[in-house]
Formats: structure tokens, sequence, C-alpha cells
């Protein structure tokens, strides 16, 4: 298999997606299945982008078992970004099932991994999950101290109100 046009087919289906409205979800699904037939069996990438298309088309509750198996196979392994990505989405499909707490353990080591593209995604989903556990104050937190650094101004006074929301001495 070509994994370069396979990657390639696969990004113009995501790309396509908001041509599928609601009612045409199924179909959306059935084209990403057809994709990951393609992969070998025990590809991580399988489950990954199967999970992609249950959440995307608003069924967290049958996305959530399928990154679970994507980390289980190893995705992080395969791909450091993707396996991250499958953190931050399956912490957001278990805040949205009722499974908030779950979600927080999930991402909060991330808060201390390599830093790349998607901190800020770790740090609002991970807000989204204390917000539910009615952690609103760490979450709000998290939300300003991602923000601070694209702010043109005012960085330095939003990082430390960032601070003293879950650190009032600090």
């Amino acid at each position: 298999m070509d994994q370069e046009g396979w990657d390639d087919r696969v990004t113009a289906a995501w790309a396509s997606f908001d041509d599928y409205p609601e009612e045409r979800a199924p179909e959306f699904r059935a084209l990403i299945d057809a994709l990951v037939a393609e992969l070998p069996d025990g590809s991580p990438l399988r489950p990954f982008e199967q999970a992609c298309a249950w959440d995307s088309t608003g069924h967290s509750d049958k996305a959530a078992p399928l990154y679970r198996e994507a980390l289980a196979r190893g995705l992080s392994e395969d791909s450091g970004y993707k396996g991250r990505r499958a953190k931050i989405q399956l912490a957001s499909s278990l805040r949205n099932i009722g499974q908030a707490e779950e979600g927080v353990k999930l991402l909060t080591p991330e808060l201390d991994a390599p830093s790349d593209e998607l901190d800020d995604a770790v740090r609002a989903c991970l807000a989204l999950c204390l917000s539910s556990l009615g952690r609103d104050r760490e979450g709000l937190s998290l939300v300003l101290g991602a923000l601070a650094p694209h702010l043109p101004r005012y960085q330095r006074s939003m990082a430390n109100y960032a601070r003293a929301l879950v650190d009032p001495e600090g």
C-alpha cells in the first residue's frame, strides 16, 4: 500500500466533511471505513480514523472505545502527533458521555508533554473537562494561560492572573 497516497486520500476525505450534512453522516463514515479497510490488520490508524468519523458526526459514545483501541494498538508510538490528537479527542468524548474525570486524568500528563501545536487544544479540552466537574477556576486558569502568549499586549499580566486563579499565594 502506498502510505503517502493513502494519507492524501484521507486528507481529501476530511476536507470534504462539510459536504456531508447530518442526514448524510452515514455516507461519510462509510467513506472513512472504506479507506481504513485498506490498512493492514492491527493498524492503529484504523480505529483512530473511525473514531474521528464517529466523533465528528456526533457519536462520542461510539468514538471513545475506538480511540482507546487506537492508543492501545500503539498509535502514539506510530505517530506522536496523532496519539496526542487521540488523547485530546478521547477526553472530549469522555466529557460528552459524562466521564469528565477520566478526561482530566488522560490530559493532565499532556500538560508536561513536549510542546507542539496541540498544546492549546490540550488546555482547552482539559478546561472543559474541569468545568464539567465544577472546577471552573482551574479551567479558566488553563484557558487564560493558553491565550496569554497570543495576545499582542498584556501577556505577562494575563499569565499572572491565570496562575493566581489556582494559586493565590504564588
